[in-house]
């Protein structure tokens, strides 16, 4: 998608085109809710550990996906990391922002977003490819590591379900789902040129009436000294 202008205010015009994105429009409807619904996730909270407690002081680390910016931009601001956020969402750019004044954000599509190489010290995926299909989500993978500075950490989480272009409804949302099995996103990373260092299964219940149990892996992994382009 294309970089979006503002008005005079300095907030975020929203094109035709933005409107019609299907990750936006289901983002933008959760807002808030999707905050709330993950908040009780344990392993998110042990990841961002994992993370934090490899880092040099005053990091610069990307957000993909950054949602309302808790919790992980939260902690991250708030360890003394430099943090720019990206997220397709407008209503969840601007609760980012309004939250967690401490870092940046963009309204963006990672597809397209510009990404210099070796550039951050750390990349953060959350749960934010799975409206991408797998061509996309591979490449995208690929690109955030090339981003990453050499040994750079790289924590990438998921459904890792065996599903390409499923309809489903997602806390009242309906959405179309891709995703990889837990072999499969190893092997995706590690083509990639990432080392999976750690990874944590295990199963969550979202707090939303309309939410199910659903599984979970987090991915940790380090930046190899040597990516092919």
């Amino acid at each position: 998608m294309r970089r979006h202008p503002s008005d005079p205010t300095g907030r975020t015009l929203v094109t035709d085109e933005h409107r019609q994105s299907p990750a936006a429009a289901v983002f933008d409807a959760l807002g808030a809710a999707y905050e709330k619904a993950f908040a009780g996730s344990e392993a998110h909270r042990r990841s961002l550990e994992w993370l934090l407690g490899r880092l040099a002081p005053g990091s610069r680390v990307l957000d993909v996906g950054s949602g309302t910016g808790r919790p992980t931009a939260e902690a991250l601001a708030g360890a003394g990391h430099e943090v720019l956020g990206v997220d397709v969402s407008p209503v969840m750019v601007e609760l980012a922002s309004r939250q967690v004044p401490s870092a940046s954000f963009r309204c963006a599509d990672i597809r397209e977003l510009p990404l210099e190489e070796n550039s951050f010290d750390a990349i953060c995926v959350y749960f934010s490819l799975l409206q991408l299909d797998r061509h996309e989500q591979t490449d995208v993978v690929r690109r955030l590591v090339r981003a990453l500075t050499p040994d750079g950490r790289l924590v990438l989480a998921t459904v890792p379900l065996d599903v390409e272009g499923v309809e489903a409804v997602f806390m009242g949302q309906h959405v179309r789902v891709t995703s990889f099995d837990t072999l499969d996103l190893v092997a995706v990373a590690e083509e990639a040129g990432l080392d999976v260092l750690e990874r944590e299964e295990t199963l969550f219940t979202p707090a939303h009436p309309d939410a199910g149990p659903e599984p979970h892996v987090f991915l940790h992994c380090r930046r190899r000294d040597t990516v092919d382009a």
